[in-house]
């Protein structure tokens, strides 16, 4: 009994100490056990010092398993774990004395110690008891129970991941209805369709109807013509057989009953004609009625296009891959990759993946050199085999939204020699197949237009053709054997207070038909500068700008709208050798190279500067900008053609030109408003 009382007033600092001993044996020697009546003998100071790294391992566990104060604390059971076997019953007692005067973990600060509870006997085994909503801090010792709450928290975390998949999962649902409905309202814009070809029916059947009508007017005009001479010869004959009247009285009977007969027809004719004039009038109305409808379809069309416009970007980029020429060398696999899109090969390709080997570890090592990959992504990615009139499918939404009164700008950028032209004019000859955009541009233009002239709607356009050589404007389409002859070339303002420029001493051509744009693309072909590099044998030095002032006036409704469309073949953009030596020959390649890279770093700071809404846009650093900036800002689509060689050998100009385009691709323009009055 003394010892138990001893036991029972030991002070609770030796008990922790005790607890932290314990503590420490295990975690140096998880393995081994501790055998049956041993004692952990240690002096005062040794006590201390390891108590010092225990309470950090307390106050660092504490950190974890926070206690609720707030809360009544419940009674602290000490559990015996069935695992520890015999020698874990028997070393029991000898810690906790007598009845019940075990003393469990360390005192937490601010917090009474709990109640003593009965001692378990030797041998047998009690469940951890759970007290109020969460547990309380684990003493240093029950690694186990720190362990289940270890366990709780990850069960928790768990629930609140399966709850953010949930939510995932609901905003894949919503993006997938957002699809659903883009679909529909294409599938209603195909039905407007639909009933705008039978309202053009009806409306032919019913011209039919009126000219029949008209017909039959006719018919009962002359009818009446010949009931008015009868008449008349009636008269006549009355006054001349007055004499004889007595003998043909029975014959003038007769007669009157004719005329009233007639008379009574005529009346019929009068009637019927009174109606055939209301019938007429309501089907003039009719038809207004349908004109009415038919110019608000139109106004929806235009709308809905815009629309689909904007959700594919005001500003988009392609990249074109030209093919393989003769005489050139194969490019190695894997040189060029054009990944499948997410629907697999059917859908249109939008990545390129380029490799590029680092040849200058190679030199320093002995090894092969390593390959990197460079993936690119844009709106559509056109592989060598793709032909010209897959790309100009791409983009005569965009040549539409000029003819419905947005500014349009359509830029082929690329190093020399990558198929900037080609894609832009076509090829030599007068193969269609080879068309580029400007031809098949101008023919989608005047197919709509003529279109357009049943609902009302003229149309004109006004063509011009310039190009900018060492930051001087010149006009390709000058005549005579030099050009330059009308005088010197400067961008100017239309009029006092007009934002609409115009080039000076340039001529603009109106055109109409395809014959009337391939002549002055052929007169353009001769008039650009070109000079031999070392990409290609004849390369164009300057950027050619074809642009189209295309207006529209609805006389009935008193509507006009304007837009220009602008169709640029940019000069090529290949870097300056620093380490080049010049002779005097190459001097005035080297001022074109480096007035070249200015305008075009000029169009990217513009893009840049339009994209992040600055204040100011640089557009008057570069006579190509100043020229285009009324095609260039948020009132305006944009497109880039990207132009790349298949050539291993131009592989640093292609990361150049495609590290230029992705930045492009990533600006993002204000909404496009239309040019309406």
């Amino acid at each position: 009994m003394e010892l138990g009382a001893t036991a029972c007033e030991r002070p609770p600092l030796l008990e922790v100490k005790r607890n932290l001993e314990l503590k420490t044996a295990l975690v140096k020697a998880s393995s081994r056990l501790p055998l049956p009546g041993t004692r952990l003998k240690r002096g005062p100071d040794q006590m201390e010092d390891a108590l010092e790294p225990a309470k950090k391992r307390t106050r660092g566990l504490g950190a974890v398993t926070k206690i609720d104060t707030s809360r009544p604390r419940g009674t602290l059971l000490s559990t015996v774990s069935q695992t520890q076997g015999p020698a874990a019953a028997q070393k029991g007692p000898k810690k906790t004395g007598l009845r019940g005067c075990t003393t469990v973990g360390p005192v937490l600060k601010n917090q009474k110690p709990a109640p003593a509870v009965p001692a378990q006997k030797p041998g047998t085994s009690t469940a951890p008891m759970v007290v109020g909503k969460r547990p309380g801090k684990r003493p240093a010792w029950d690694l186990k129970g720190q362990l289940f709450d270890i366990n709780e928290e990850l069960k928790r975390y768990r629930e609140k991941t399966q709850k953010l998949d949930k939510e995932n999962q609901g905003l894949q649902e919503q993006l997938r209805e957002a699809q659903e409905q883009a679909e529909a309202l294409g599938t209603e814009r195909n039905t407007l369709k639909g009933e705008l070809a039978s309202v053009r029916t009806q409306a032919e059947q019913s011209q039919q109807k009126l000219d029949t009508l008209c017909v039959r007017v006719l018919e009962l005009e002359e009818c009446l013509g010949t009931k008015e001479r009868l008449i008349q010869e009636l008269q006549r004959g009355q006054l001349e057989l007055q004499e004889e009247r007595k003998a043909l009285a029975t014959r003038l009977e007769e007669q009157e009953r004719r005329l009233q007969t007639s008379e009574a027809a005529l009346s019929s004719s009068e009637a019927e004609l009174a109606c055939l004039r209301q019938r007429t009038a309501a089907q003039a109305t009719s038809l207004a009625e349908q004109g009415d409808r038919l110019h608000g379809l139109e106004m929806e069309r235009r709308r809905l296009h815009n629309q689909l416009q904007e959700l594919k970007g005001n500003i988009r980029v392609f990249c074109r891959v030209r093919p393989v020429l003769a005489g050139e060398p194969t490019p190695s696999p894997g040189f060029l990759l054009f990944p499948h899109g997410p629907a697999g090969p059917a859908d249109p390709p939008t990545r390129l993946s380029l490799s590029r080997s680092d040849d200058r570890r190679s030199t320093l090592t002995g090894a092969p050199a390593p390959t990197t990959r460079h993936d690119f992504s844009f709106d559509r990615v056109f592989p060598p085999g793709s032909k010209q009139d897959e790309v100009f499918e791409e983009i005569s939404m965009l040549v539409q939204s000029a003819l419905d009164g947005y500014p349009v700008c359509i830029f082929a950028y690329g190093q020399t020699g990558s198929g900037k032209t080609f894609t832009m004019e076509g090829g030599p000859g007068e193969d269609p197949q080879l068309e580029g955009l400007i031809p098949r541009a101008l023919r989608h233009l005047f197919s709509v237009a003529q279109e357009m002239n049943g609902q009302g709607w003229t149309y004109s356009f006004v063509a011009s053709y310039v190009e900018i050589y060492n930051e001087t404007v010149r006009d390709l389409l000058a005549t005579g054997t030099r050009k330059g002859q009308g005088g010197e070339c400067e961008i100017r303002r239309a009029g006092p207070g007009s934002e609409e420029l115009t080039v000076t001493n340039a001529r603009y051509v109106p055109v109409s038909c395809e014959k009337e744009v391939e002549a002055l693309l052929q007169l353009a072909r001769q008039n650009r500068a070109v000079a031999r590099t070392a990409q290609n044998e004849r390369s164009s030095r300057s950027h050619s700008v074809f642009q189209l002032q295309i207006s529209g006036e609805h006389a009935a409704r008193g509507l006009q709208c304007g837009a220009p469309l602008n169709l640029v073949d940019l000069a090529g953009s290949e870097r300056l050798d620093p380490g080049l030596t010049l002779g005097p020959g190459e001097r005035d390649r080297l001022r074109e190279t480096q007035a070249i890279n200015s305008s075009l770093s000029t169009l990217g700071l513009v893009i840049m500067a339009l994209s992040n809404k600055e204040s100011h846009v640089p557009y008057r650093n570069s006579k190509l900008t100043y020229l285009l900036q009324n095609s260039l800002g948020g009132s305006a689509k944009m497109l880039m053609f990207v132009n790349i060689s298949p050539l291993e050998e131009n592989v640093s100009e292609s990361l150049n030109s495609l590290r230029f385009a992705s930045k492009v691709n990533q600006c993002v323009i204000g909404t496009a408003q239309a040019n309406k009055k």
